[in-house]
């Protein structure tokens, strides 16, 4: 699908289909010049973070039809821009991180160490 390594230096590895991710709605937290907001973050969605990026203006949570948007439950996986993440992590709410499934391009925003401080699923965590 994509030439894209994540941050272990790995191809990346798709991020949720259920509901569809990605700044190209393919699955996949790929990035590219057309994405300025880095949708590069595969995230595990918990009520913490939801809460967080609600109140932050960034409602994630309540479906928007008209843009075939179901809203976010926990636990579903999301492809989220780095800086929103690093907003989190700054709030304590920042979400798991899967790392197979994260765009290396995020390293530019997020520090290596506190992502795989958030790891999940990915052998690592």
């Amino acid at each position: 699908m994509t030439t894209e390594k994540n941050v272990l230096g790995m191809p990346l590895q798709v991020c949720g289909i259920e509901p569809l991710t990605g700044f190209h709605r393919d699955g996949s937290c790929r990035t590219g010049p057309e994405d300025v907001g880095v949708h590069g973050v595969c995230v595990v969605a918990t009520e913490e973070f939801l809460s967080f990026s609600k109140e932050s203006g960034n409602d994630l949570s309540t479906p928007r039809p008209e843009f075939n948007f179901p809203g976010l439950l926990p636990g579903d996986r999301w492809c989220l821009c780095a800086a929103r993440w690093q907003e989190a992590l700054e709030h304590d709410t920042a979400p798991p991180v899967v790392l197979a499934a994260t765009s290396s391009s995020v390293l530019e925003i997020i520090a290596g160490a506190d992502l795989f401080a958030h790891a999940v699923e990915d052998g690592h965590g």
